[in-house]
This record gives C-alpha cells, structure tokens and sequence, in this order.
C-alpha cells in the first residue's frame, strides 16, 4: 500500500509551517499539515508577537516622561487595555490568515484538528481518519510549565496575559527567567504594581554581570522582587492569597513562568518508538531524525534551542534534506537573543562564568549613562560587554543592555559569526554619538 502524502507535519507553529511551505512548494512534495489551535504556533498567536506589541505600549508612560524633559507638553493619559487588546486581536487574526494563505498557496493540506503518531508511517486525526505518510515532522513546540501545588489551579501562563478582561491593581509573577522579567516590565509600564518571586537570582542563565544590572534596573522601577521564594499554596478569597514559607501576600492574579515543556504528552511518539529524553523532548540527531528514520521533530519540541528563528531554520533545512537533494544541517553555535525587559538585552555567544570555565579570558566592558537620557535628566545605565579568548583572540561573547540592544546584537552576531576577533573589532572605526560605538572603543580589559 503506497502513501497518502510525502510529509505530514504535526503541529502549525514556525517550524512547521516553513518545513511544509518549503517542501511543497518549492520541492513539489505532497504535504498535509495539522494544527489543533491557530496557525502560526506559539510565537505568533500567544508568544513573540503580541508580547512585542505589548512592550511598545508599556514604553510610552516612559517615553511621555523623557519627552517633556526635552520640552514637549506630552502626556499619554489613561491607558485603554480593552481597545489595545482588541487591536492586537485583530492582528493576530491578520497574521493567522496570513500563515494559512502561505499553505494553502504553497498546496498544503490543512486539517484543523489535533493528530497523533499511530505508526512510524501514520498519522491519526482526532475525526478518526489514518493519514499514511512516508515521513512524519513533530512540530508541536512547547508549553508553560506549573508545578503541583494546592491552588494552582488559580495562577495564570503566558498563554493567558494577551486575552485578560482587565489588568490586574496587583500582579505576582512566579519565575525569573527572560518571560518573567519581560513580564514584569510590561505589567509595570501599564501601570499595574509588579512583584516577583524566584528560587533563584533572576535571569541566572544569562551573563550574570548583565542580569544583575537588569535586576536593579527592574527594582529601580519600583517591581518588588523577592529570591528565595517558592510558591506552597493560594487561597482564593478577597484576592488571592499566596503563601511562601512563613509569608502570605494578597494579589489579584498570579502569573506562572517557571519554564516550558515539549509538547509530546499523548502524541503516540513512545509507542511508536521514538526516543523521548527525559523532560519530553524528542530526542533527534543533527539532521533533526529520531531513532525512527521516518519520523523527524524540529523546534521547541526539541529542547535545543528554544527560539522562533532556530525552529525556521531547522524546518527549512529538514525539507531541504529530505525532499530538496540539498542536505544541510543547522549550526547552533553563536545563536543572538534578545530578552525585552527594559533595558533590553541583547546576547550573542558565552556569558563570562562560562568562557571562563572554558579557557582564559579578557573581559572588556563599559557602563555608562546613554545621552539620550542622561539629558532628560534619567538614571538609566548602559553596559556594553565583550569576553575574548585571551589565545585566539576572537570575541567568544557580546553581551548590550541598552535601548534596542535586540538590534544591535543582530549585527555584532554577524561579525562573531565570521569569527571576529579584538583586533577586528578595535580596527572599526565608531559611529558617533552612538551607544554602540563602544563597542569598537574598548581599549583595556577590566579583568
């Protein structure tokens, strides 16, 4: 019995929808695709996107504030939360269309419903119909994570902040990691009063020189944070009462953002055979194959790295491989990120506690007030990083907390990528004034 389709793609989201558009319409594979919720996956619909859209609009209380110290009358009054979220409803919409359209016109089938594994060959649609496929991609990404606790049954996860009816007076957010502290920044720039608790010291798998600065820049702000903290129980009442230890504090929401895991439970991938490490995640090889040479997983689902960008590379080199005649795998090494709390941070490379664990390093740095809000009379702090291999001299990592840091790390990624070393960078000339320019203006290490 032949096959249905080439390819059957589980799962709507980045890494799927270019593994599919690619496969069909530009190798002429024969692809069907299923999504349960909305296409476009987490980044587009409860993730990147309306997350971004939300940093724009808690920046302009701040941007108001700068403006009249550079002698604009300017105040942007009350903020409207049910006209932004219908907005950004319906740019979501806008932006789902926009990914089906990219299928359809590629000639993928769409099935909007769940699927699950049944086979190393077939896939089951929740309507019952077996769809035989010569190659299987699991792109189901991933999701919040909430611990067992009496009461969590009452917190809220990222999925949940883009529909609120209304924003909280009284936010707690549990976690430390880049969605808490983006959060935070967000919440407190709509106005809402922020407290964070963690285990640990915030944003702790980041350079920690960087998210020390961030943390105080949070704090400076008036975002109460608390370390050491886990969350034993809430109670809902007049609020919600959280208790911590010997500390019970009111709320009116809780967010949890303590992690996210792959998206595998009740998929049939382990009766299937394939191989699942052990928080979930399909385990895959380098050209994104499981132990099952006919089923292959790429994204978060994955666990490798858990970002918009890699997934569409991985999805679009896998439909290259396997159906193009072009092999090519992804090279995860030197990946940028960008973390939007304010300041942002942008980061390409190793932190300075892991190149140092490596081999040995010099460290260059400068902190300094921008101009921008050094005039408005502001207390903003700039860091600009580099971590260089004192034997090869190249940049082993860039790290910017500054005002669009995202953007600026996407270029300093460009010259590491190309293996840049000191000297390189030294023999740039500056653009002045920026912020950026010291990054070429770093004479002396610091340590």
């Amino acid at each position: 019995m032949g096959f249905d389709v080439d390819l059957f793609v589980i799962g709507g989201g980045s890494g799927g929808v270019r593994a599919a558009r690619v496969a069909a319409g530009e190798h002429g594979a024969r692809v069907a695709l299923a999504e349960e919720y909305r296409m476009g996956g987490t980044c587009v619909i409860r993730g990147c996107v309306p997350k971004k859209l939300m940093v724009y609009a808690s920046s302009f209380p701040a941007l108001a504030e700068e403006a009249r110290a550079y002698g604009w009358s300017a105040d942007v009054g009350a903020f409207d939360w049910p006209a932004f979220r219908g907005r950004l409803s319906a740019e979501l919409d806008r932006l789902e269309g926009l990914y089906r359209k990219g299928q359809t016109g590629a000639g993928v089938t769409v099935h909007d419903q769940r699927a699950t594994v049944a086979g190393p060959h077939e896939v089951r649609l929740a309507d019952g119909t077996t769809v035989r496929a010569k190659h299987i991609l699991v792109a189901t990404g991933a999701r919040p994570f909430v611990p067992e606790f009496p009461g969590n049954e009452h917190v809220l996860t990222s999925n949940d902040m883009f529909g609120l009816d209304t924003l909280p007076r009284r936010l707690l957010i549990v976690g430390g990691g880049f969605i808490a502290c983006e959060f935070a920044c967000i919440m407190e720039g709509l106005g809402v009063e922020v407290t964070v608790w963690n285990r640990s010291p915030l944003l702790r798998v980041f350079d920690r020189e960087c998210a020390e600065l961030i943390t105080a820049r949070m704090a400076a702000r008036g975002i109460r944070i608390a370390t050491g903290r886990t969350v034993d129980r809430i109670v809902k009442g007049d609020g919600l009462a959280v208790t911590s230890g010997e500390v019970t504090e009111t709320f009116d929401a809780v967010l949890y953002a303590t992690g996210r895991v792959p998206n595998t439970e009740g998929l049939g991938l382990t009766e299937a055979g394939v191989t699942l490490r052990g928080n979930g995640a399909v385990a895959v090889d380098d050209w994104s194959q499981t132990n099952v040479p006919s089923i292959f997983a790429v994204g978060d689902v994955t666990d490798r790295i858990n970002l918009t960008p890699v997934a569409i590379r991985e999805g679009h080199a896998f439909a290259d491989t396997v159906f193009g005649a072009n092999p090519r795998r992804v090279d995860h090494d030197l990946v940028a990120s960008a973390v939007f709390t304010r300041p942002e941070f942008g980061t390409c490379g190793l932190s300075e506690e892991a190149a140092r664990a490596r081999e040995e390093v010099e460290v260059y740095a400068a902190g300094f007030r921008p101009m921008r809000a050094s005039f408005a009379g502001g207390d903003e702090k700039v860091l600009m990083k580099l971590v260089v291999s004192r034997a090869t001299r190249r940049v082993l990592g860039c790290h910017i907390v500054a005002p669009d840091a995202g953007e600026m790390i996407q270029l300093a990624a460009i010259a590491m990528k190309m293996g840049a070393t000191k000297e390189q960078f030294d023999a740039t000339c500056a653009v002045h004034p920026t912020m950026a320019e010291e990054l070429v203006t770093m004479r002396k290490p610091v340590r």
